[in-house]
């Protein structure tokens, strides 16, 4: 570990951290640009709507297209493009002008997030391998705690277009820093040919599937539309597994990936474990302001125990992962997820205060750093080198359908209550089912040779 390597994680560091500020820091300002365009919330929620949705589908195409040309070059497009994007979103003249430079922005991230990930893990030892997915998840847990805090802050003092400007200084600052530290070199392959048939017939299956969970709430579960969606989706992704059937090598998701067991189970645990994930950073928020009379900032302030906790751990599961391996770390982690809704139930139920969350919060925290950071080293880590970018967007493929599937039942069930406190303590207990069903994946699929390079 020389002082050129520090100076190089930290250039990767930059980049994943104004891709994840940006997921949470624009939901303060929707109030504001609601007001500038004189438009409904149910319009303007699409401004981070359209950003998370072509993430989410595109970020497994980014990452094979990074293992194929080039970590570093396809990171500097990624980037190129968010920055780009970022400063058209933030001299938007109209709210579809805005939604649309945000779709794009989307589409900058899902090249960057995977890149970065394959020349975090590329520019350690396989030794240090804990130490690169901790490393990612927990800047990615700083962003995005401090994501509400600077969005309010913008919003309240400056103004919302001041969020997507200030990306555009750090955007830079990472291109150079990759630029000037990362010299990794092209894959060696003849054969890049890429692989339309899957990227289209994936993309529209996961589009439809995304945008018919975002509709659920205000449509429900047995709306033709909703269920036409959901119908036309599953079909588009059975083609999908066809399609990469016949595509062999230049295949969008090549066979050795698929067929690795311990990826694989890496992926189903993540898809049950999402879901509490998702849920808490949506309720949370509205139970401290509707319970307790906070500003959007001041709930902003009160996930910090929550995000916080999140961060410090995954920075502490690194080197914790190299000193007694990644099974003992995502089984406490996911043991802590599945603890945590509970005592939040526990304390929307009976405490009647909003600091009786506080316990479940940390431990949610806690379980969160400890599980994300390490399962996505063990993902990563399970397949060839060749393939890391693509791991990991698969891995946060997965992170993001698990909690969109998560958050639509969860919802569902919150809807059904006869209030907020009764509506938050059935979601949790539900939180608490599906975290136990990704623990028991853990402890009774993933073996202990788990995180072995195959």
């Amino acid at each position: 570990m020389t002082r050129s390597t520090y100076l190089a994680l930290g250039a990767m560091a930059l980049g994943v951290f104004v891709i994840a500020n940006d997921i949470t820091a624009m939901n303060v300002a929707l109030p504001a640009i609601e007001k500038d365009f004189d438009t409904d919330i149910t319009t303007v929620q699409w401004v981070v709507n359209a950003y998370a949705l072509v993430f989410g589908v595109l970020i497994v195409t980014g990452g094979r297209l990074a293992d194929l040309f080039g970590r570093r070059e396809v990171f500097f497009a990624g980037a190129g493009i968010f920055l780009v994007a970022s400063l058209a979103a933030g001299t938007a003249q109209s709210e579809a002008w805005l939604i649309a430079a945000r779709a794009v922005m989307g589409i900058g991230g899902a090249l960057m997030w995977p890149a970065v990930l394959g020349m975090t893990f590329a520019e350690l030892p396989s030794s240090k391998a804990g130490l690169a997915g901790g490393l990612i998840l927990g800047v990615a847990g700083v962003g995005n705690a401090l994501g509400p805090l600077l969005g309010g802050a913008l919003t309240e003092f400056a103004s919302w277009r001041w969020i997507l400007f200030l990306n555009v200084p750090i955007a830079l600052t990472a291109i150079f820093a990759v630029w000037l530290l990362i010299h990794q070199p092209r894959p060696e392959t003849d054969d890049r040919r890429i692989d339309y048939a899957g990227i289209v017939t994936v993309s529209l299956g996961l589009v439809l599937f995304m945008v018919a969970l975002d509709q659920v709430v205000d449509l429900g579960w047995g709306d033709p539309r909703i269920i036409g969606a959901i119908a036309a989706s599953l079909l588009l992704l059975a083609c999908f597994a066809l399609v990469e059937r016949r595509a062999g090598t230049h295949a969008l998701v090549p066979r050795d990936v698929m067929r690795n067991a311990t990826f694989t189970a890496s992926c189903v645990s993540i898809l049950f474990i999402s879901a509490t994930f998702f849920s808490a950073l949506f309720y949370i928020p509205q139970y401290l302001q509707k319970a307790g009379g906070l500003s959007a900032f001041e709930s902003g302030l009160g996930l910090l125990p929550f995000m916080a906790v999140f961060a410090l751990t995954s920075f502490v599961a690194g080197p914790l992962y190299n000193r007694v391996g990644g099974r003992p770390i995502v089984t406490l982690g996911a043991a802590c997820i599945a603890l945590g809704p509970l005592l939040l139930s526990f304390g929307v139920k009976e405490s009647g205060a909003t600091g009786g969350i506080i316990p479940g919060m940390v431990i949610l925290g806690i379980g969160i750093g400890l599980f994300y950071s390490s399962i996505t080293t063990i993902g990563v880590t399970a397949v060839d080198d060749s393939r890391s970018s693509l791991a990991g967007g698969i891995i946060y493929m997965f992170q993001v359908a698990g909690g969109s599937v998560g958050l639509a039942l969860t919802t569902t069930l919150f809807a059904s209550a006869s209030g907020l406190v009764d509506g938050l303590h059935i979601a949790f207990r539900f939180n608490a089912v599906a975290a136990m069903v990704g623990f028991l994946i853990i402890c009774f699929v993933v073996g202990p040779g788990t995180g072995r390079r195959n």
